[in-house]
Protein backbone atom coordinates (compact mmCIF):
# COMPACT_ATOMS: atom_id res chain seq x y z
CA UNK A 1 0.00 0.00 0.00
CA UNK A 2 3.35 2.12 0.58
CA UNK A 3 4.12 1.76 -2.34
CA UNK A 4 1.19 2.56 -4.45
CA UNK A 5 0.52 5.82 -2.15
CA UNK A 6 3.62 6.78 -3.16
CA UNK A 7 3.13 6.13 -6.65
CA UNK A 8 -0.20 8.35 -6.67
CA UNK A 9 1.37 11.30 -5.41
CA UNK A 10 4.56 11.12 -7.62
CA UNK A 11 1.44 10.88 -9.96
CA UNK A 12 -0.48 14.04 -8.68
CA UNK A 13 3.12 15.81 -8.60
CA UNK A 14 4.01 15.39 -11.71
CA UNK A 15 0.79 16.22 -13.48
CA UNK A 16 1.06 19.47 -11.02
CA UNK A 17 4.59 20.33 -12.53
CA UNK A 18 3.32 19.37 -15.95
CA UNK A 19 0.39 21.77 -15.33
CA UNK A 20 2.51 24.50 -14.70
CA UNK A 21 4.79 24.03 -16.94
CA UNK A 22 2.23 24.44 -20.39
CA UNK A 23 1.78 27.39 -21.57
CA UNK A 24 -0.95 30.23 -19.84
CA UNK A 25 -3.29 30.61 -23.14
CA UNK A 26 -5.63 33.41 -22.08
CA UNK A 27 -9.43 32.25 -22.46
CA UNK A 28 -11.33 34.05 -25.02
CA UNK A 29 -14.03 35.28 -22.68
CA UNK A 30 -11.35 36.53 -20.37
CA UNK A 31 -9.51 38.09 -22.84
CA UNK A 32 -12.87 39.70 -24.30
CA UNK A 33 -13.13 40.98 -20.74
CA UNK A 34 -10.13 42.51 -20.83
CA UNK A 35 -10.41 44.52 -23.95
CA UNK A 36 -13.67 45.68 -22.35
CA UNK A 37 -12.80 46.84 -19.24
CA UNK A 38 -9.54 48.83 -20.98
CA UNK A 39 -12.28 50.13 -23.65
CA UNK A 40 -14.64 51.78 -20.11
CA UNK A 41 -12.36 52.19 -17.59
CA UNK A 42 -8.96 53.00 -19.23
CA UNK A 43 -5.77 53.14 -16.73
CA UNK A 44 -7.43 54.89 -13.60
CA UNK A 45 -5.93 56.98 -11.42
CA UNK A 46 -7.08 55.30 -8.23
CA UNK A 47 -5.66 51.94 -9.26
CA UNK A 48 -2.33 52.52 -7.30
CA UNK A 49 -1.80 48.40 -6.96
CA UNK A 50 -1.68 48.93 -11.11
CA UNK A 51 1.43 46.29 -12.14
CA UNK A 52 2.65 48.75 -14.35
CA UNK A 53 3.02 51.46 -11.25
CA UNK A 54 4.28 48.97 -9.20
CA UNK A 55 6.90 47.86 -11.84
CA UNK A 56 8.26 51.27 -11.97
CA UNK A 57 8.78 51.60 -8.40
CA UNK A 58 10.38 48.01 -8.52
CA UNK A 59 12.74 49.30 -11.33
CA UNK A 60 13.86 52.57 -9.62
CA UNK A 61 14.53 50.31 -6.37
CA UNK A 62 17.01 47.90 -8.66
CA UNK A 63 18.72 50.88 -10.10
CA UNK A 64 19.65 52.26 -6.59
CA UNK A 65 20.68 49.25 -6.11
CA UNK A 66 22.84 48.97 -9.25
CA UNK A 67 24.26 52.08 -8.76
CA UNK A 68 26.12 51.16 -5.60
CA UNK A 69 28.20 48.26 -6.74
CA UNK A 70 28.37 49.55 -10.89
CA UNK A 71 31.00 51.25 -11.48
CA UNK A 72 32.36 50.71 -14.95
CA UNK A 73 30.18 50.45 -18.22
CA UNK A 74 31.03 46.41 -18.35
CA UNK A 75 29.43 46.27 -14.53
CA UNK A 76 26.42 48.75 -15.38
CA UNK A 77 25.61 46.23 -18.70
CA UNK A 78 25.55 43.19 -16.48
CA UNK A 79 23.48 44.84 -13.59
CA UNK A 80 21.28 46.31 -16.50
CA UNK A 81 20.78 42.80 -17.70
CA UNK A 82 20.20 41.38 -14.42
CA UNK A 83 17.91 43.62 -13.57
CA UNK A 84 15.83 42.83 -16.91
CA UNK A 85 16.31 39.63 -15.89
CA UNK A 86 14.65 39.47 -12.69
CA UNK A 87 12.24 41.65 -13.40
CA UNK A 88 10.46 40.35 -16.72
CA UNK A 89 11.50 36.86 -15.49
CA UNK A 90 10.00 37.51 -12.14
CA UNK A 91 7.06 38.80 -13.18
CA UNK A 92 6.40 36.07 -15.59
CA UNK A 93 7.10 33.46 -13.04
CA UNK A 94 4.92 34.91 -10.59
CA UNK A 95 2.07 35.74 -11.99
CA UNK A 96 2.07 32.60 -13.47
CA UNK A 97 2.32 30.83 -10.13
CA UNK A 98 -0.55 32.87 -9.01
CA UNK A 99 -3.26 32.09 -11.68
CA UNK A 100 -2.20 28.72 -11.43
CA UNK A 101 -2.83 28.09 -7.70
CA UNK A 102 -6.03 30.45 -8.17
CA UNK A 103 -7.34 27.94 -10.61
CA UNK A 104 -7.16 25.61 -8.98
CA UNK A 105 -9.12 27.13 -6.15
CA UNK A 106 -11.73 28.34 -8.57
CA UNK A 107 -11.98 28.49 -11.80
CA UNK A 108 -14.50 32.30 -11.46
CA UNK A 109 -11.77 33.67 -9.33
CA UNK A 110 -8.93 32.67 -12.22
CA UNK A 111 -11.09 34.13 -14.80
CA UNK A 112 -11.78 37.04 -12.96
CA UNK A 113 -7.85 37.77 -11.82
CA UNK A 114 -7.21 36.67 -15.51
CA UNK A 115 -9.19 39.54 -17.07
CA UNK A 116 -8.30 41.85 -14.76
CA UNK A 117 -4.19 41.28 -15.35
CA UNK A 118 -5.11 41.45 -19.12
CA UNK A 119 -6.73 44.87 -18.44
CA UNK A 120 -3.38 46.40 -16.82
CA UNK A 121 -1.47 45.63 -20.07
CA UNK A 122 -3.65 47.08 -22.38
CA UNK A 123 -4.21 50.98 -22.59
CA UNK A 124 -6.46 52.01 -25.99
CA UNK A 125 -8.98 54.55 -23.91
CA UNK A 126 -5.84 55.65 -22.02
CA UNK A 127 -3.81 56.78 -25.48
CA UNK A 128 -7.27 57.88 -27.00
CA UNK A 129 -7.60 60.19 -23.85
CA UNK A 130 -5.13 62.11 -23.28
CA UNK A 131 -4.63 62.33 -26.96
CA UNK A 132 -8.09 63.80 -27.44
CA UNK A 133 -6.90 66.46 -24.33
CA UNK A 134 -3.79 67.84 -26.59
CA UNK A 135 -6.22 68.40 -29.91
CA UNK A 136 -8.95 69.88 -27.58
CA UNK A 137 -6.14 72.02 -26.49
CA UNK A 138 -5.19 72.72 -29.74
CA UNK A 139 -8.83 73.72 -31.28
CA UNK A 140 -8.93 75.80 -28.18
CA UNK A 141 -6.52 77.78 -29.91
CA UNK A 142 -4.70 77.12 -26.19
CA UNK A 143 -1.21 76.51 -26.80
CA UNK A 144 0.56 76.66 -23.75
CA UNK A 145 -2.21 74.07 -22.39
CA UNK A 146 -1.72 72.13 -25.26
CA UNK A 147 2.11 71.95 -24.76
CA UNK A 148 1.44 70.76 -21.22
CA UNK A 149 -1.01 68.09 -22.15
CA UNK A 150 1.30 66.77 -24.85
CA UNK A 151 4.36 66.49 -22.61
CA UNK A 152 2.62 64.04 -20.32
CA UNK A 153 2.33 61.17 -23.63
CA UNK A 154 5.82 62.22 -25.38
CA UNK A 155 9.69 62.32 -24.66
CA UNK A 156 10.33 65.31 -26.70
CA UNK A 157 10.62 69.10 -25.52
CA UNK A 158 7.40 70.89 -26.62
CA UNK A 159 7.56 74.38 -24.86
CA UNK A 160 8.55 76.11 -27.91
CA UNK A 161 6.51 73.59 -30.38
CA UNK A 162 3.82 75.18 -32.85
CA UNK A 163 0.33 74.16 -33.58
CA UNK A 164 1.49 71.99 -36.66
CA UNK A 165 4.62 70.70 -34.61
CA UNK A 166 1.91 69.44 -31.78
CA UNK A 167 -0.40 68.05 -34.30
CA UNK A 168 2.40 65.84 -35.46
CA UNK A 169 3.70 64.69 -31.90
CA UNK A 170 0.03 63.81 -31.16
CA UNK A 171 0.39 61.28 -34.39
CA UNK A 172 3.64 60.14 -34.02
CA UNK A 173 3.03 59.22 -30.57
CA UNK A 174 -0.45 57.52 -30.93
CA UNK A 175 0.83 55.43 -33.78
CA UNK A 176 3.57 54.21 -32.28
CA UNK A 177 1.84 53.25 -29.37
CA UNK A 178 -0.53 51.58 -31.04
CA UNK A 179 1.63 49.05 -31.06
CA UNK A 180 3.36 48.79 -27.24
CA UNK A 181 0.33 49.93 -25.77
CA UNK A 182 -2.43 47.64 -27.85
CA UNK A 183 -0.87 45.34 -29.92
CA UNK A 184 2.01 43.82 -28.81
CA UNK A 185 -0.27 43.28 -25.49
CA UNK A 186 -2.92 41.93 -27.40
CA UNK A 187 -0.22 39.44 -29.26
CA UNK A 188 1.71 38.21 -26.09
CA UNK A 189 -2.08 37.72 -24.23
CA UNK A 190 -2.94 35.74 -27.35
CA UNK A 191 0.32 33.48 -27.25
CA UNK A 192 1.28 33.08 -23.73
CA UNK A 193 -1.52 34.57 -21.60
CA UNK A 194 -1.33 37.58 -18.72
CA UNK A 195 2.29 36.30 -17.91
CA UNK A 196 3.72 36.81 -20.89
CA UNK A 197 1.64 39.97 -21.52
CA UNK A 198 3.05 41.49 -18.38
CA UNK A 199 6.44 40.31 -18.94
CA UNK A 200 6.30 42.50 -21.95
CA UNK A 201 5.10 45.23 -20.19
CA UNK A 202 8.03 44.89 -17.80
CA UNK A 203 9.89 44.61 -20.17
CA UNK A 204 8.69 48.10 -22.10
CA UNK A 205 8.31 50.04 -18.71
CA UNK A 206 12.36 49.59 -18.08
CA UNK A 207 13.25 50.61 -21.86
CA UNK A 208 11.10 53.45 -21.35
CA UNK A 209 12.47 54.09 -17.74
CA UNK A 210 16.50 52.84 -18.11
CA UNK A 211 16.47 52.48 -22.60
CA UNK A 212 17.66 55.96 -22.43
CA UNK A 213 20.86 56.66 -24.73
CA UNK A 214 22.20 59.58 -22.67
CA UNK A 215 25.22 59.28 -20.34
CA UNK A 216 23.06 58.32 -17.29
CA UNK A 217 21.69 55.12 -18.92
CA UNK A 218 23.82 54.49 -22.15
CA UNK A 219 24.95 51.24 -19.97
CA UNK A 220 22.86 50.45 -17.68
CA UNK A 221 19.85 50.20 -20.03
CA UNK A 222 21.46 48.95 -23.10
CA UNK A 223 19.92 45.42 -22.58
CA UNK A 224 16.74 46.66 -21.46
CA UNK A 225 16.58 48.25 -24.56
CA UNK A 226 17.62 45.34 -26.96
CA UNK A 227 14.94 43.28 -25.20
CA UNK A 228 12.26 45.59 -25.73
CA UNK A 229 13.58 46.21 -29.46
CA UNK A 230 13.22 42.19 -30.02
CA UNK A 231 9.78 41.97 -27.95
CA UNK A 232 8.45 44.65 -30.48
CA UNK A 233 9.83 43.23 -33.58
CA UNK A 234 6.28 41.13 -34.83
CA UNK A 235 4.38 43.37 -32.97
CA UNK A 236 5.55 46.73 -34.45
CA UNK A 237 5.01 44.91 -38.12
CA UNK A 238 1.79 43.82 -37.80
CA UNK A 239 0.61 47.22 -36.15
CA UNK A 240 1.34 48.95 -39.22
CA UNK A 241 -0.43 46.28 -41.67
CA UNK A 242 -3.76 47.30 -38.94
CA UNK A 243 -2.94 51.03 -39.53
CA UNK A 244 -3.12 50.04 -43.02
CA UNK A 245 -5.90 48.24 -42.99
CA UNK A 246 -7.60 50.46 -40.79
CA UNK A 247 -7.22 53.18 -43.01
CA UNK A 248 -9.39 51.68 -45.62
CA UNK A 249 -12.16 51.66 -43.32
CA UNK A 250 -11.60 55.20 -42.00
CA UNK A 251 -13.22 58.12 -43.27
CA UNK A 252 -9.96 60.06 -44.78
CA UNK A 253 -7.57 56.88 -44.86
CA UNK A 254 -6.41 55.80 -47.68
CA UNK A 255 -4.58 52.23 -47.78
CA UNK A 256 -2.62 52.34 -50.97
CA UNK A 257 -0.07 55.53 -49.33
CA UNK A 258 -0.05 53.79 -46.15
CA UNK A 259 1.19 50.35 -47.36
CA UNK A 260 3.98 52.08 -49.57
CA UNK A 261 4.83 54.79 -47.23
CA UNK A 262 5.49 51.99 -45.09
CA UNK A 263 7.41 49.67 -46.95
CA UNK A 264 9.74 52.62 -48.11
CA UNK A 265 10.19 54.47 -44.80
CA UNK A 266 9.20 51.58 -42.30
CA UNK A 267 13.31 51.81 -41.71
CA UNK A 268 13.97 55.38 -41.82
CA UNK A 269 13.94 55.63 -37.92
CA UNK A 270 16.68 55.74 -34.96
CA UNK A 271 14.08 52.73 -33.43
CA UNK A 272 13.57 49.27 -35.41
CA UNK A 273 9.97 49.31 -34.85
CA UNK A 274 8.48 52.74 -33.76
CA UNK A 275 9.21 53.60 -37.86
CA UNK A 276 7.04 50.99 -39.09
CA UNK A 277 3.90 51.88 -37.55
CA UNK A 278 4.31 55.51 -37.90
CA UNK A 279 5.47 55.78 -41.42
CA UNK A 280 1.92 53.49 -42.19
CA UNK A 281 0.03 56.14 -40.70
CA UNK A 282 2.32 58.82 -42.62
CA UNK A 283 0.78 57.17 -45.89
CA UNK A 284 -2.90 56.46 -44.79
CA UNK A 285 -3.08 60.38 -43.71
CA UNK A 286 -0.78 61.59 -46.45
CA UNK A 287 0.97 64.07 -43.84
CA UNK A 288 4.99 64.37 -43.35
CA UNK A 289 6.15 62.99 -40.03
CA UNK A 290 9.81 62.78 -38.58
CA UNK A 291 12.18 66.31 -38.88
CA UNK A 292 13.56 67.96 -36.62
CA UNK A 293 12.91 67.38 -32.48
CA UNK A 294 14.69 68.51 -29.41
CA UNK A 295 15.20 66.65 -25.87
CA UNK A 296 16.61 68.07 -23.15
CA UNK A 297 17.68 71.12 -25.32
CA UNK A 298 19.58 69.40 -27.65
CA UNK A 299 18.36 69.27 -31.42
CA UNK A 300 17.62 65.68 -33.02
CA UNK A 301 17.38 65.58 -36.74
CA UNK A 302 15.49 62.29 -38.01
CA UNK A 303 14.95 61.47 -41.69
CA UNK A 304 10.76 62.28 -43.07
CA UNK A 305 8.36 59.51 -43.44
CA UNK A 306 6.33 60.59 -46.21
CA UNK A 307 8.48 63.04 -47.63
CA UNK A 308 6.62 63.97 -50.09
CA UNK A 309 2.90 64.92 -48.57
CA UNK A 310 2.41 68.32 -46.48
CA UNK A 311 2.86 68.84 -42.59
CA UNK A 312 0.01 67.68 -40.09
CA UNK A 313 -2.86 69.72 -38.97
CA UNK A 314 -5.10 69.33 -36.27
CA UNK A 315 -7.99 68.20 -38.42
CA UNK A 316 -5.28 64.83 -39.08
CA UNK A 317 -4.44 64.04 -35.87
CA UNK A 318 -8.09 63.55 -35.21
CA UNK A 319 -8.18 61.06 -37.98
CA UNK A 320 -5.07 59.00 -36.76
CA UNK A 321 -6.83 58.57 -33.91
CA UNK A 322 -10.01 57.18 -35.51
CA UNK A 323 -7.63 55.20 -37.71
CA UNK A 324 -6.00 53.80 -34.19
CA UNK A 325 -9.44 52.35 -33.02
CA UNK A 326 -10.06 50.79 -35.78
CA UNK A 327 -6.85 49.32 -35.83
CA UNK A 328 -7.18 48.21 -32.17
CA UNK A 329 -10.05 46.50 -32.87
CA UNK A 330 -9.24 44.36 -35.58
CA UNK A 331 -6.15 43.79 -33.84
CA UNK A 332 -9.17 42.74 -30.94
CA UNK A 333 -10.69 40.63 -33.77
CA UNK A 334 -7.89 38.69 -34.56
CA UNK A 335 -6.92 38.35 -31.29
CA UNK A 336 -9.95 36.33 -30.17
CA UNK A 337 -10.23 34.50 -32.91
CA UNK A 338 -7.46 32.87 -32.39
CA UNK A 339 -7.72 32.82 -28.87
CA UNK A 340 -10.78 30.78 -29.57
CA UNK A 341 -8.86 28.37 -32.12
CA UNK A 342 -6.23 27.57 -29.87
CA UNK A 343 -7.37 28.06 -26.29
CA UNK A 344 -7.46 24.54 -24.62
CA UNK A 345 -9.35 24.33 -21.10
Amino acid sequence: MDRVARYENYKQRRGGSQAMSQTTKIAPAALATSFTLDLLAGDPEWFSIHPVRLMGKAIRSLERLARRFAISPAEEMIAGAVITAVLAGGTFAMTKVVLHRTKQSSRMAAYALESILGWTTLALRSLLREAKAVLDALDADDLPLARKRLSRIVGRDTVHLNAQEIARAVIETVAESTCDGIIAPLFYLVIGGAPLALAFKAISTLDSMIGHRDPDYLYLGKVAARVDDAANYLPARISAILIGLSSAITPGGNPQPAFRTWLRDGDNHASPNAGQPEAAMAGALQVRLGGMNHYDGEVHQSPYLGAEFTAPQGQDARRALKIVMGASFLAFACAALVSIFTHED
